[in-house]
């Protein structure tokens, strides 16, 4: 079994098991997982617990993790949408593989290499948030999404206004968002 605290980062142009808070403190380019669950033209996110190192209370996408040091990105995805939201029975989706670096504050950087994934919902989707992972959660249409991150972009984290403004295509394809 592997240790959580260490993840996959690039050290010297090599990938070694570095531990979570000295990568972002450290601003290291690291592998990283997000998951946009969608129900039709809704998206689920989460409103992250005041207890997260970096970027509490902010929104973000449904899940968002890095894998274990041994892990495949496809069973950390499956992994953490329990571990974060208690959210179980999914297949999620490989959308493709985007990276990026951006301060989260307090010092760190998150420099990440993601493999994104999308997971349909059925309509009775069972939800139930870790208390240390999410304070809240909260399905919203991803037109009305991609409104309050540009009204309000400081409610959101800087992964999620990345993505929405950088790779729409990757998350919600064919829907119609203008």
């Amino acid at each position: 079994m592997s240790d959580p605290a260490l993840i996959p980062a690039w050290v010297d142009g090599t990938l070694v098991p570095v531990e979570k808070l000295d990568v972002h403190k450290r601003g290291l380019r690291h592998k990283a997982v997000s998951v946009f669950v969608m129900r039709g033209d809704q998206v689920l996110i989460q409103q992250r617990a005041m207890s997260k190192y970096h970027t509490p209370g902010l929104w973000a996408n449904t899940c968002c993790t890095h894998p274990n040091w041994d892990e495949t990105p496809e069973n950390c995805s499956i992994r953490r949408l329990d571990d974060e939201l208690g959210i179980t029975g999914l297949t999620p989706e490989f959308r493709g593989q985007v990276e990026y670096r951006a301060d989260v504050g307090g010092g760190l950087i998150e420099h990440e290499l993601v493999d994104m994934f999308r997971a349909e919902a059925p309509a009775n989707l069972k939800i139930q948030p870790n208390p240390d992972e999410a304070m809240a959660t909260r399905w919203i249409s991803a037109f009305d999404l991609l409104k309050e991150v540009t009204q309000t972009p400081d409610a959101f984290t800087a992964w999620l206004r990345i993505y929405l403004a950088e790779h729409q295509d990757r998350i919600f394809g064919t829907l119609t968002l203008t």
